[in-house]
């Protein structure tokens, strides 16, 4: 700061620590209120993000919470059939109301939204990060414990948008045992950090498979790089999810919300304690 300073930021060309930033975050619907954001991201596609997103949903959702996803990936929506989700979204001159899945998770998504669910969406970055925005601030959401955002792989235009429109109280990481898949979740945790969101956890999905004869576990990807990953970012929550044919049949019949397991319990436990 410049000894000269008339600490009237409006009218000066410097850049010191007087200057505040202004704020890119976007309002949502007054009808909103939302306490929670936790953003499920991964470095790159096939990974099993949307897979995270939902189990949390319905896990804070089993525990008494008021649960909602938004499906950020616009591109290749996967949350509704996860679900069992065909119907539309409806809307009135108040604006666009989520759709409800058997046990109450609001879910906002576009495949919601298209006359059918295998209509391709051929749009350029600025209108797929727009939409986004618009399911931020358009979306009557109500009351809302913890939104679940499904973030699009990689670290481009969309996942700038969320974190900087979006008030991200942290975000789960999920990736694959390989390790170039590693050197991705680190990109991935470094924007997050560079944005000053906290990393809550990291995911580490077909992380190995039980024998059902004899229950012994395998890893067919190879070592897991997790642990030396959560270690080197100090990161203290880490999940390791295995292969399970049961998983994609849940998600092919929309019943993701009957699925049993325990791998999930500590990431919400990390997300609970975050209240306090």
């Amino acid at each position: 700061m410049s000894e000269d300073c008339s600490h009237n930021c409006e009218s000066c060309g410097e850049t010191c620590s007087e200057r505040k930033k202004e704020s890119l975050l976007a309002k949502t619907h007054e009808l909103s209120h939302i306490k929670k954001v936790i953003g499920v991201v991964s470095g790159k596609g096939g990974v099993g993000k949307s897979l995270v997103a939902s189990l949390l949903a319905v896990l804070a959702q089993r525990d008494g919470y008021k649960t909602a996803i938004l499906d950020a990936d616009i591109t290749g929506p996967s949350i509704p059939r996860a679900f069992g989700l065909h119907g539309k979204a409806g809307s009135s001159k108040l604006g666009l109301y989520p759709v409800k899945t058997k046990t109450g998770i609001a879910v906002m998504s576009l495949n919601l939204l298209t006359e059918h669910e295998t209509d391709p969406v051929i749009w350029r970055g600025p209108l797929i990060a727009g939409t986004v925005k618009q399911f931020w601030t358009e979306v009557i959401w109500g009351d809302v414990d913890y939104m679940f955002i499904d973030m699009p792989p990689g670290t481009g235009d969309v996942s700038l948008t969320v974190y900087q429109s979006i008030p991200v109280d942290g975000v789960i990481i999920v990736a694959s045992p390989q390790e170039l898949v590693g050197m991705i979740v680190e990109k991935a945790v470094n924007m997050a950090r560079m944005l000053h969101i906290p990393v809550l956890g990291l995911v580490e999905n077909m992380s190995f498979v039980n024998c059902p004869d004899c229950g012994k576990e395998y890893y067919v990807f190879g070592e897991s790089h997790i642990d030396a990953i959560a270690k080197k970012f100090n990161v203290k929550t880490v999940a390791k999810l295995p292969i399970d044919p049961r998983f994609s049949a849940a998600c092919d019949a929309g019943m993701i919300e009957l699925f049993e397991g325990t791998w999930l319990d500590e990431m919400i436990k990390k997300l609970k304690s975050e209240e306090k």
